[in-house]
């Protein structure tokens, strides 16, 4: 399939879902206007939070945006640690849909195994970051789902754990007891800090569910963020939280199309879906995969494309 690296383009519920979305929307969905009376802000996401990539045509993509067209957007969460460059722990693509008033959207499982464009071999799609960041990442997804790609989002998932710490601990009712040596987590409302929380939502292995039940840990996070951080219009607060945006976010969005999609988009938040790419896990070569079968890509393709 041809990629857009060979090509240039020719043309409060929705909040509890993952930690990309919650950053995505603390920039398009509140406060982005009282945000503009503080002078740093614009200048913090043009200059310190604005990647483009070589894969999106940012001109083209504007005229959709002005003409408010059904946009993609991939989020990348990526576990960075120390100087590992690190992989997209969770890739999902938000689909915008203005003539609907409907917002999609769809995980993907990190361990799928498609072709990792760029390499020009098959792999688990999270590597495509660790290989060749956002903009590999955008193409090997674009690539695996027949689809186009018009802006990303990724966060560093150290930036949850100090997003928690700046609106203080978060409560959340846990369903499996566990403990990771460090701390123990037992069954029913629990209070948690930063640290405690990047523990609770990067546990995968013991929990019976794996990324399924992970994936549902964060949607609980998240609901514990949005209820602790309810006073977050305080200007201390704000700045606070521009600043973990700037030290751990990215993004292809510019300043003026943050607005833009408040302005034409934000009525897609009446009604939200979301889905996760069905397939199985199976072993190649002693390396787990998750395989999804080609009927299951079609069937993604047609949700997002309708």
């Amino acid at each position: 399939m041809e990629t857009r690296a060979n090509r240039k383009k020719s043309k409060k519920k929705w909040w509890l879902l993952t930690p990309l979305i919650i950053i995505f929307l603390i920039i398009v969905g509140v406060g982005i206007y009282a945000w503009t009376i503080i002078n740093n802000v614009e200048k913090t996401v043009d200059t310190k939070m604005h990647e483009p990539v070589d894969s999106i045509d940012l001109q083209e993509v504007k005229k959709k945006l002005n003409a408010t067209e059904p946009l993609n957007i991939l989020l990348l969460g990526v576990d960075q640690r120390g100087n590992d460059k690190g992989r997209s722990d969770a890739l999902m693509v938000l689909t915008l849909k203005p003539e609907k008033d409907e917002m999609q959207i769809v995980s993907i499982p990190r361990d799928t195994r498609t072709l990792i464009v760029g390499e020009g071999y098959e792999d688990k799609i999270n590597h495509a970051y660790a290989f060749g960041g956002a903009d590999m990442s955008v193409q090997t997804v674009e690539n695996f789902l027949g689809i186009e790609l018009d802006y990303f989002v990724r966060i560093n998932m150290e930036g949850l754990k100090e997003l928690v710490d700046v609106v203080g601990t978060i409560t959340v009712n846990n369903e499996i007891e566990w403990s990771d040596g460090k701390y123990n987590f037992t069954k029913g409302p629990i209070e948690m800090d930063g640290e405690k929380t990047l523990a609770y939502v990067r546990m995968r292995k013991q929990d019976p569910a794996g990324d399924f039940g992970r994936t549902e840990r964060q949607r609980k996070v998240i609901a514990g963020i949005i209820d602790s951080g309810a006073n977050i219009a305080n200007v201390t607060k704000i700045h606070e939280v521009i600043e973990v945006m700037g030290n751990n976010m990215t993004t292809s969005l510019q300043f003026d199309d943050m607005k833009a999609l408040l302005d034409g988009y934000s009525d897609t938040r009446k009604k939200i879906t979301n889905y996760q790419v069905q397939g199985s896990g199976t072993k190649i070569d002693g390396i787990y995969y998750y395989i999804v079968p080609q009927e299951e890509v079609e069937k993604v393709r047609n949700m997002i494309q309708e």
